[in-house]
C-alpha cells in the first residue's frame, strides 16, 4: 500500500497505467488537461494533473483550469467515482475553481471507460 498522493503512490499509479495499455479514454477526457491541488494530505498540498484521462504528478503549464480541493474529496470523486461528492464539494465551497469553468462541464458529462474503471479499481487497491 502506498500513501495517497505520496511519491510512491504516483510511481505505482504510473506503473499501473502503463501496464493497463489502451484505456479507451472517452473523447471528452482525451483532450482535457485539468490541474488539481489537493490540500490536507499527509504530504501537505500536492499538485497534480488529470491529463488526457491519466493522473500525473505536478501541474501542466497548458491546462486552462485548476481545481483546489481537499485530498479526501479528490479521492472520493476521482478514484471512487462519487459524482455527488463533487457536486456537494462545489456547492459547499470545498472546491475552488480557477480558469476555464467550461472544462469542468466536459468532465462532468464524461463517463470512464471499462478499462479506466478497472485501472481505478487497481489504484484503489494500492492506495493507503
Amino acid at each position: 500500500m502506498a500513501a495517497f498522493l505520496s511519491d510512491e503512490w504516483f510511481a505505482k499509479v504510473s506503473e499501473l497505467t502503463a501496464a493497463a495499455g489502451n484505456l479507451n479514454v472517452p473523447p471528452a477526457l482525451s483532450g482535457l488537461a485539468l490541474n488539481l491541488t489537493a490540500t490536507g494530505s499527509p504530504a501537505g498540498n500536492v499538485d497534480m494533473c488529470l491529463n488526457g484521462g491519466h493522473f500525473e504528478k505536478g501541474h501542466n503549464a497548458s491546462a486552462p483550469t485548476k481545481l483546489t480541493l481537499p485530498a479526501d474529496l479528490l479521492r472520493r470523486i476521482f478514484l471512487e467515482g462519487d459524482a455527488s461528492a463533487g457536486m456537494q464539494g462545489f456547492m459547499s465551497g470545498q472546491i475552488k475553481v480557477e480558469g476555464d469553468m467550461s472544462k469542468l462541464m466536459a468532465l462532468q458529462s464524461a463517463r470512464p471507460s471499462a478499462e479506466q474503471k478497472e485501472l481505478f479499481k487497481k489504484v484503489l487497491e494500492i492506495t493507503g
